[in-house]
């Protein structure tokens, strides 16, 4: 991607989530867009209704297509199934249950893995047969439900081909493989996918090979030797948790001590924190004025084998988490104008706004995020009130990226398969045997790449 700097830090191949949140962002941001231009003159044109901005179209015609690979044109019965106690995502799935229900031939249902049994050899969900199931958790989460109720009929489903996603993508999203991507298979992948895969060893102490592809006789003391530019994750880790990243843990020592006591980490390549930091207009801490606040940027891409299907975009601090941030409208921008001064344009008309409007602007926009049911943990999701800027050759690239990186993928599940990567992905015995009894194959699936991407309006241009 020519026009766009950084690198994915994640790949999330089973439950990923978030699909639903841009799309109410985005009718958030155009209405403070709107607020803003009513007060002052901006200068910049944007467009806040890209089809690329509202990801749930696309998510369910992949589950359509399932159904139609594995019934062909017979009666749809979906099921979207989530996980006992986990409640932040269940209005999401209501919104794409109601988006199915809406469609001609289409029957949705939002259930749970009680609601599920096996007659005459079928799965089904309160007494009418599943066709396809969409399922958002991974094989240990399966484990835990069994030790509280039967998932026969999920086990059934997997055997019968029926689980979307296929639960034999759950090894490509270990951290371990990006180790292959800048190792010993940078040179059989896509340029885009391996340009943008920051370098990754899987840690331990052992001999490898560095970013520069210089000899390392011993992991740990490197590491330690070169603290303030790598990071720590957990192989198999989200959200942030277990994270120690050099630019925010002085202690390398006892960071390393940790990652090797709990084991299954990798070490990566920091992401320059300018790289996917933007400055926006915000309310300066303490309140009483405005500042140019930096905030950590990311943005899932969602990738089907139809292609990109749009983004999520998120802010916050490090790690980026909606907890410590919230989600940023998207926009394309309309014209000529250059990128860096139109990031500069909205900022200074924001600043120019002042802080009492702003918040008042602010204000407003919360109290359409309840209404909206817009929230996290009982309290509205946080939107800026300057959208983060895309241009239309972005967007080729970041479809162009997706493509490559579905191809490569398939690849890579297939060398797992053959057993060419055992040393790299460590699942354990229960992941393997779930995901052996579902093969992928690039069949139709959603995937996403959280990217650390910088387009334009990092400090360091």
């Amino acid at each position: 991607m020519k026009s766009v700097k950084g690198f994915h830090a994640d790949w999330h191949t089973i439950g990923p989530e978030g699909w639903g949140c841009q799309r109410i962002a985005q009718e958030l941001g155009k209405l403070a867009w709107k607020m803003l231009l009513d007060k002052v003159d901006v200068g910049v044109d944007l467009d806040f209704d890209h089809p690329l901005f509202d990801p749930l179209p696309g998510i369910a015609r992949t589950i359509l297509r399932a159904h139609e690979v594995r019934h062909g044109k017979s009666p749809v019965h979906v099921v979207l199934l989530t996980e006992p106690g986990a409640p932040d995502f269940v209005l999401e799935k209501s919104r794409l249950v109601d988006y199915l229900n809406s469609m001609d031939g289409v029957t949705a249902s939002l259930a749970l893995p009680g609601d599920l049994s096996v007659r005459y050899g079928k799965v089904f969900c309160r007494g009418l047969e599943a066709t396809v199931i969409f399922m958002g958790f991974k094989s240990d989460a399966l484990e835990r439900i069994g030790e509280k109720e039967d998932i026969a009929p999920i086990k059934e489903a997997v055997r019968q081909n029926i689980i979307v996603n296929p639960v034999g993508m759950e090894p490509l999203g270990d951290k371990g493989l990006f180790e292959a991507i800048t190792g010993e298979l940078r040179g059989s992948l896509s340029e885009s996918t391996v340009r943008h895969t920051p370098w990754t060893r899987v840690f331990a102490t052992r001999r490898t090979t560095g970013p520069d592809r210089e000899p390392i006789d011993d992991l740990p003391s490197w590491v330690k030797r070169n603290w303030k530019d790598l990071v720590l994750k957990p192989a198999h880790g989200s959200s942030g948790h277990g994270i120690f990243a050099g630019s925010k843990h002085q202690n390398a020592g006892e960071c390393i001590r940790r990652a090797l006591a709990s084991g299954g980490y990798v070490v990566q390549q920091l992401v320059p924190l300018a790289v996917w930091s933007e400055p926006t207009t915000s309310p300066a801490v303490g309140g009483g004025a405005l500042d140019l606040k930096h905030w950590q940027t990311d943005l899932r891409c969602f990738i089907t084998d139809e292609g990109l299907q749009g983004f999520l975009a998120r802010f916050g601090g490090i790690p980026v988490h909606v907890e410590s941030g919230g989600i940023q409208p998207l926009a394309v921008i309309r014209g000529p104008i250059p990128y860096a001064n139109a990031v500069d344009k909205i900022n200074e008309a924001l600043m120019k706004l002042g802080s009492r409007p702003y918040m008042q602007i602010q204000e407003e926009i919360d109290r359409e995020a309840l209404i909206r049911g817009f929230i996290y943990r009982r309290s509205p999701i946080r939107i800026l009130l300057r959208p983060r800027l895309l241009t239309e050759e972005h967007l080729a690239d970041l479809s162009g990226y997706a493509k490559n990186l579905w191809i490569d993928a398939i690849v890579l599940e297939e060398l797992w398969r053959q057993g060419s990567l055992n040393h790299l992905v460590k699942i354990s015995e229960h992941a393997k045997e779930w995901a052996t009894n579902q093969p992928w194959r690039g069949s139709p699936a959603v995937m996403v790449s959280d990217g650390l991407f910088g387009f334009g309006a990092e400090p360091v241009r």
